[in-house]
């Protein structure tokens, strides 16, 4: 539930030891030796190519998960794709069969949480009672408490390819969000449908933009809650959860 940031500093220098990223333009797309997968172009969820066999399906979930591990242990900034070949086991050129740099790779990596995010919610509502909204609230904030604390690379991309809080400007806070790509209004997206579909309720524009408001109150909390303790301060996770039932009650009451 964070909005993008890792536009920030997109031509940002290395910082002093950090390995350079190669441009992509140096890994030919089709490398000699390269898997004759015969990916399908696309630049959709910050994929060059959607894979379309079973060994290249497993190349790319191998590099998302090397990405995920390398951002824990070493930040965005000084992550590389080549570092992020070397940890998957793959050559270089895979990582570019994929990927155009380490920000389409971080967003993917995000993509990818949005999926397993949509999926535990929907196992977790799957043993409600489709009347109790509140319980359904409670799975969406539960089961994202759960990825925040056991995902790989999660604090730092979450559903869309973020940095650390505190690197965004004054002039950047001022770009106009656009829906499509922003990682809250994706979330959103993907709630008003998982919530409207339990509820019995119609996912209409006015569900989507109550969903939205408070996927943004909560992104700010629980951003809080996890500043103040790495575990997510129990009190400030307590009171989002306060606050998005009395908020939420208007419509689902």
């Amino acid at each position: 539930m964070s909005r993008d940031r890792t536009h920030t500093k997109p031509d940002a220098e290395p910082p002093a030891g950090a390995e350079p990223e190669p441009e992509p333009e140096s890994v030919p797309d089709a490398a000699p030796g390269a898997d004759p997968d015969a990916d399908e172009e696309s630049e959709v969820g910050g994929l060059r190519r959607v894979p379309v066999q079973q060994r290249s399906t497993e190349r790319l979930a191998r590099i998302l998960d090397a990405c995920g591990a390398l951002l824990d242990e070493t930040g965005y900034e000084q992550l590389s794709t080549r570092a992020v070949a070397a940890r998957a086991g793959v050559p270089i050129g895979s990582v570019y069969r994929f990927f155009v740099n380490k920000r389409a790779m971080a967003d993917a990596l995000g993509r990818r949480n949005l999926d397993s995010y949509t999926e535990g919610i929907a196992d977790r509502l799957a043993t409600l009672d489709p009347n109790d909204w509140r319980g359904a609230i409670d799975a969406v904030l539960d089961e994202y408490l759960s990825m925040k604390r056991t995902v790989p690379g999660f604090s730092l991309v979450d559903f869309g390819a973020q940095l650390p809080l505190g690197t965004q400007s004054g002039p950047l806070d001022r770009i106009p969000v656009d829906p499509a790509t922003d990682p809250n209004h994706r979330v959103a997206r993907r709630l008003a449908g998982l919530l409207s579909g339990h509820l019995g309720r119609a996912p209409d524009p006015a569900l989507h933009r109550t969903v939205l408001v408070a996927v943004e109150a909560a992104d700010a909390l629980l951003q809080l809650a996890f500043r103040t303790d790495p575990a997510g301060d129990p009190w400030i996770v307590g009171e989002t959860r306060k606050l998005l039932r009395a908020y939420l009650a208007r419509t689902f009451d």
